[in-house]
């Protein structure tokens, strides 16, 4: 799973409902071709295809992609074994996405609070 201390590396997720594989791209550190990659892997990856087979991910594909990243970059694991712990932990997936989705909110709103104090 993406500790805190692991999302500092990577930029701020913006309050956006789909980004393009470019985006995602930078967002996660990862190679739009790895991106492609693992959507045939991971089968919880699904990105909205539209008009001319062009991918959109939503902010729930970017945090599995940031944890996809996580446990096979920081953690060592397989495709394989990244893929079993993920189908292994939905459940405890979906709480640990809703707890990163706070933390990452509370970090968006601290930023906005000091850019309003500072005028």
């Amino acid at each position: 799973m993406l500790e805190p201390g692991n999302n500092d590396e990577l930029p701020a997720i913006p309050g956006k409902r789909y980004f393009t594989i470019g985006e995602v791209s930078e967002l996660c550190g990862v190679k739009p071709h790895v991106l492609r990659y693992w959507e045939q892997e991971f089968p919880q990856l699904k990105p909205v295809k539209r008009r001319g087979n062009r991918r959109y991910y939503q902010r729930r594909d970017v945090l599995l992609i940031r944890q996809i990243r996580s446990l096979l970059y920081e953690e060592g694991f397989t495709i394989g074994g990244a893929r079993q712990r993920l189908t292994g932990d939905e459940a405890k997936e979906d709480l640990t996405q809703s707890a990163q989705i706070v933390r990452q909110l509370r970090a968006e709103l601290e930023e906005v609070l000091k850019i309003l104090r500072s005028k």
